[in-house]
């Protein structure tokens, strides 16, 4: 997974533009963006493809934390009809969609470990 940012008001570091690291076909997420998202996903299409998977999260881990799941070609839309504009994570890759990719065992309530016999 590659974590990184949108380049708005300073540069990225030489080859670690988002086109470049989308070039990998990982699962990336990005910070400090979702203000920018029809630029993000004009950068990211061309290498993951219109149908790979993005989700924005917006308010990740606070009470009123709320996302949206679609496509390359879908997402900016959808992002709109939310009224996302600050405060989100954006997620792309194709595990987003891995049907063979199951809920984490650790925090259901029967599952025991160090912390929680």
């Amino acid at each position: 997974m590659i974590l990184t940012r949108f380049a708005d008001s300073s540069p990225m570091p030489e080859g670690e533009a988002l086109a470049s690291l989308a070039s990998h076909k990982t699962t990336m997420a990005i910070h400090l963006g979702v203000r920018h998202l029809p630029k993000i996903v004009e950068e990211l299409r061309p290498h993951y493809g219109g149908d790979c998977p993005i989700a924005v999260v917006h308010r990740a881990t606070w009470p009123d934390q709320d996302w949206v799941l679609g496509t390359l070609d879908d997402i900016v839309a959808l992002t709109a009809a939310k009224g996302f504009r600050r405060t989100a994570l954006i997620l792309v890759g194709r595990v987003l969609a891995s049907d063979s990719f199951s809920e984490s065992a650790l925090y259901r309530a029967g599952h025991a470990h160090l912390y929680r016999p």
